[in-house]
Parts: structure tokens; sequence; C-alpha cells
């Protein structure tokens, strides 16, 4: 399975999954870009993975079920009017060889989900690079819950977030711990990954661990505390 990323709106990211001539799409917010790389690269849709309800992650699944309408939709039931497979916590569902289980990470949004196929995860807005989403639900309790699940995967598990906030995250790390010296060297890669063109993610859990200060929040009160200094930075 190879996975390669289309660019969406400002910052979002829509990542393919390939598989032989099949492609599964997560997180569709637009289609045009979607079927252009489909024709570009001679690949059929296979699937859709859906990890929340915001429109800048489903506003393309419309238009992408109307040229491939037999094409399965999995989300969790804040999408149940687009997704043909409603997934919840502990589901899990095979595409080809690969078992994508299911997380559930709320907070962003009341029903958010994430997908983890062998090391490879599939977040949305639930965690990114150094930083996690917005806590819109005010639920500020099932967003740190969320992320201590992810906290505990293998520190091998390559993390696909749902935009490039990456920059940002690792500035907000840095002006809270200065001398950390993973964010520095890792703001300095982003930095000339995104200068080239190229994506900054994935990241991975285990490289989370070192520079993501909401991961190394000790209980929810802390999380929320960062989290409001990071939503005013």
């Amino acid at each position: 399975m190879k996975i390669n990323w289309i660019k969406a709106f400002d910052d979002n990211y829509i990542w393919v999954l390939e598989s032989g001539q099949e492609a599964v799409i997560v997180d569709p917010g637009q289609a045009q870009p979607v079927l252009d790389y489909l024709e570009a690269e001679q690949l059929d849709l296979k699937a859709i993975l859906l990890t929340h309800k915001h429109d800048d992650h489903i506003g393309g699944v419309k238009q992408l079920l109307s040229c491939y309408r037999d094409c399965p939709v999995y989300g969790p039931i804040e999408v149940e009017n687009l997704a043909s497979q409603v997934v919840s916590e502990g589901d899990s569902f095979q595409i080809w060889d690969q078992t994508f289980q299911v997380i559930k990470t709320a907070g962003h949004t009341a029903e958010h989900v994430s997908y983890l196929a062998d090391d490879h995860l599939f977040c949305g807005d639930a965690l990114f690079l150094a930083g996690c989403g917005r806590v819109f639900t005010g639920d500020y309790q099932a967003a740190y819950s969320g992320l201590m699940k992810l906290k505990n995967l293998a520190p091998e598990v390559k993390v696909y977030a749902g935009h490039e906030y990456s920059q940002t995250n690792l500035k907000f790390t840095l002006s809270i711990e200065p001398d950390l010296r993973e964010a520095q060297s890792l703001l300095e890669e982003v930095n000339k990954r995104l200068e080239q063109g190229q994506a900054s993610l994935p990241s991975t859990i285990g490289q989370e661990l070192k520079v993501n200060l909401f991961l190394q929040a000790s209980d929810w009160e802390t999380f929320k505390h960062l989290r409001d200094q990071r939503d005013h930075f």
C-alpha cells in the first residue's frame, strides 16, 4: 500500500491510499482535485473514509459518489447522511489486505474518529504534528481521552493529519519550551520540506511524544490550559 497526498483549500490534506490500480480517499473536502488525481494516475476509487462532519473534510463526497456510485463510504454517526457504513469505537473493517481499526477521538467534534491500518494512523483533526484540533464541543475531557488513546499507540505508527499546521504548532511548542532541541531541529526540517513543496507529514507517535505538549499533559485540566493558550497564539 502506497500513501500519497492531495492538497485541498489552503492547508487541507486529502490522503490517498493506493494498492494496484485502486485508491482509498480520506476526508475529501473537495472533489475536483481527487478526480484529477485519479484520472492522472489511472486509479479507480475503492472507498472513502471520513473522520468527522466538517465541510472541509466531507464537501467533495457527493460529487465523487456521482462519478463512483457503488463506492462505500465509512464514517461516524455524525456523517450518516453520507456514510454507507457507519463506524464507531472498536469497529474494524477490511479493505484489500488491510484491517482498519476505528478509534473514537472526540472533542473537535462529538463523534470524530481516527483510522489505524497497520502502522498508519489517519486522524483528521484530532492530532497534528506538534498539535491537536480545537475543541469545538467544549468537551476537553473527551478530547484529552482521545489523545491519550493515540499516545499509547506504537511509537513507529505514522501520523497522517488533516491539515498543514506544523510550522505554527512547533512555534507554539517553542514559545512554551524554548530550549526543546527536538522541536527546534524539527522546525528547521519542516521549513525545508515546505520550501521544496513537500508535505511536513507524516509524523510518528514517537516523534509526537517528544514535541507535542498536548500529549505530555498530565490531566485534562492541564490539556485545557494548553489548548486555551494555543487558541490565542
